[in-house]
């Protein structure tokens, strides 16, 4: 996923000609909401958003590093840059390259080896550093600033003005959580985002509440591990998920709650217990397995087998019987044979999931499934993959030609593609395409589910 972050100016007008970033986002939301942050701190040093690379005077990657093709395209993206950094030279004008986020994490100095044109090295614990790292770079520096800091990022970024907040949306994401401690033998995160950290309930509280105040309806949760959050409750004890989400329900304009991602072994009591009783958070849960079969889980490092995921998918929708799953695989794991992944087909049966997201095994330099023996060919993990979404998509058509002539709500969200048409979401994350006289951005409204297309819905208004 490549997105481009547009950073809005403060509300004063600046007195001189501002300079400006053009922001590339690879990989998850949190990368997203990463690049939001650093906008907002970029914001507050002078810098606004381009979407026109060549026009840039800083040109910020914020990179992804779970895949293996991801890092290389990383470096093919720098080689072009280095072309228009040269070009800009030529005509008297200064570009600055940073690279930001896991792979910046992961590889540091190497980076700049590599790609001699990047001026800043930055990780996704760091990027509160940001301008005072473009100061150094700017005083004729290089900067790689991939430490883990001491201090707590979050008390240090700029908040968004409310006009910024606004131009991004009704609905928004935010971080709780970063880092794991799971070790999965396939996972390069508890090496770019180090062990799990939980941001305190006060500080998410309040930065809810401030986006709330600026028309926020839909607030997404995010963590790399998110259920396994935790801190200290204003009521002095220690507090979990579940009882997070019901305190953020409470924030006057809230009125959709959702998270992501979740490991099993952290989907405890009082979270399942919040899907059945708060209203506000959507009957969605993203839930990843990775594999049916236990030997390979075993061999993941997962601590749990496919029974044990089976019996939780069980408690789930007897809490939340209209909860829509959505999961993660990945075929080709060392050792892994066609009885295996014969296993996985058959979960894939059995849950029968709503959205799925499915991979090739990339060995992830660094960690434990990299050595591992018994790596398995490409061509055969390109064509268990191949069977694999098919399964999946089936499932999927499954649950979307389900929701055709019922009444649903949908959180309408921008303009859509045709004119005369909005775009809301469904409570299972579909974009639902309605007539624009249906209501207006940031309305929830009921509506009747009439056709579908890939993973979308068609509706009328009732």
């Amino acid at each position: 996923m490549n997105q481009i972050a547009p950073i809005t100016t403060l509300d004063a007008e600046p007195l001189t000609s501002p300079k400006k970033v053009f922001v590339k986002t690879y990989g998850c939301q949190m990368n997203v909401y990463d690049s939001q942050r650093m906008s907002d701190a970029l914001a507050a040093d002078g810098y606004v958003g381009t979407d026109v690379v060549e026009d840039a005077d800083l040109v910020l990657l914020n990179t992804c590093h779970i895949r293996e093709r991801a890092a290389e395209k990383v470096y093919s993206e720098l080689g072009r840059i280095r072309d228009l950094k040269a070009e800009r030279r030529a005509q008297g004008r200064d570009m600055v390259i940073g690279v930001a986020g896991c792979v910046a994490q992961a590889e540091g100095q190497e980076i700049i080896r590599r790609a001699p044109a990047v001026d800043l090295v930055i990780g996704p614990q760091t990027y509160h550093r940001l301008p005072e790292a473009l100061k150094r770079v700017r005083n004729g520096g290089k900067v790689v600033e991939t430490d883990y800091a001491v201090e707590d990022k979050f008390e240090h970024l700029p908040s968004p003005t409310r006009k910024v907040v606004q131009a991004r949306g009704v609905a928004a994401f935010l971080t709780v959580q970063e880092g794991c401690d799971k070790f999965c033998t396939f996972c390069v995160v508890p090496y770019t985002r180090g062990s799990e950290t939980s941001r305190s309930v006060s500080q998410i509280v309040a930065e809810a509440e401030q986006l709330a105040q600026a028309g926020v309806r839909e607030l997404t949760l995010l963590g790399q591990n998110v259920n396994a959050w935790h801190g200290e409750g204003p009521d002095g004890r220690d507090w979990g998920l579940g009882q997070l989400l019901f305190r953020l329900a409470e924030i006057p304009g809230i009125a959709r709650l959702r998270y992501t991602t979740s490991h099993p072994r952290d989907m405890d009591d009082a979270l399942i217990a919040a899907h059945r009783d708060l209203r506000q958070l959507m009957p969605y849960l993203h839930l990843p397995v990775q594999s049916g079969s236990d030997r390979i889980l075993k061999a993941m490092n997962r601590r749990h087998t496919a029974d044990d995921y089976l019996r939780l998918m069980d408690r789930i929708r007897t809490a939340r019987p209209d909860i829509a799953l959505s999961g993660d695989f990945i075929v080709g794991f060392p050792g892994e044979t066609e009885e295996d992944f014969a296993d996985t087909l058959k979960l894939v049966r059995e849950i029968g999931y709503a959205l799925a997201f499915s991979f090739k095994y990339s060995p992830r330099p660094g960690t434990p499934g990299a050595s591992m023996t018994g790596h398995v060919d490409e061509a055969v993990k390109s064509e268990r993959l191949v069977r694999l979404q098919a399964a999946l998509a089936e499932e999927q058509a499954k649950f979307v030609n389900s929701l055709v002539g019922k009444t649903i709500s949908v959180l309408l969200e921008k303009p859509g593609r045709q004119a005369g048409q909005i775009v809301g979401r469904s409570p299972w994350l579909q974009p639902t395409i309605v007539d624009e006289s249906a209501g207006r951005i940031g309305d929830i409204i009921d509506v009747r589910v009439t056709g579908t297309g890939y993973n979308s819905l068609f509706a009328d208004p009732i």
